[in-house]
């Protein structure tokens, strides 16, 4: 006789009460005015900028990221709509130069300029191919932009975290960041902070398309 076997354990995440909904919705709501309103652009700062002033302890429940994009483009849509939609397309026409000006680095729109979720402190972020980072800086030297190097660091499945180099510089008065990646790395989309899937990038003709109005990539 074949001895019974125990069924795997599955660990079911408990659902939330009415009450942690509306505490986490609360929180949301908040810490998106914060990001439109107060120039933050980290969400985990948002939120308990969020939590505290709303008097709560810090939580363990604290609403995802997701969450908080979602209400900020509803906050967005309700209090800047006019404003936002030229937002989104100067930021999208300076990144669309940008991209144009360094064509031979392969370049991918990433963030918020790509999203359309943009607020006053939104930047434009651009993933670059290069043999070497030092390529870059080079580039832009020899075209006389000032720029700043810096780091960048970016999740991947498996919670995997790596470093970046990247540059910063300005561009008609937004900052733009250029994240460097070798042929190798660039095979895979770093995950979105916002849902933790891989990010959307677009490559110039998709960025083009969507300032002649095409539908998003």
């Amino acid at each position: 006789m074949r001895p019974k076997t125990r069924p795997p354990l599955v660990h079911r995440s408990k659902p939330h009460s009415p009450a942690t909904n509306e505490l986490r919705q609360h929180i949301a709501t908040d810490a998106a005015r914060i990001m439109a309103e107060e120039g933050v652009r980290d969400f985990q700062t948002a939120k308990r900028k969020a939590a505290a002033r709303l008097g709560l302890p810090d939580t363990k429940h604290l609403p995802g990221n997701d969450e908080v994009d979602s209400a900020l483009q509803e906050y967005l849509r309700l209090f800047h709509g006019r404003r936002l939609t030229q937002s989104v397309r100067r930021l999208r026409e300076i990144a669309s130069e940008a991209m144009r000006f360094l064509t031979q680095y392969d370049p991918r729109l990433v963030g918020p300029a790509l999203s359309g979720t943009v607020t006053s402190a939104s930047e434009i972020e651009i993933h670059l191919i290069a043999d070497t980072p030092e390529e870059i800086g080079f580039w832009l030297q020899e075209h006389h932009i000032p720029y700043e190097q810096t780091n960048r660091r970016l999740r991947f499945g498996g919670d995997r975290q790596e470093t970046f180099p990247a540059y910063r510089f300005t561009a008609d008065n937004v900052p733009i960041e250029l994240c460097v990646f070798d042929r190798r790395e660039a095979r895979e989309s770093p995950l979105s902070p916002v849902d933790g899937k891989p990010m959307k990038r677009a490559n110039l003709r998709e960025v083009e398309n969507l300032l002649n109005g095409a539908a998003e990539p």
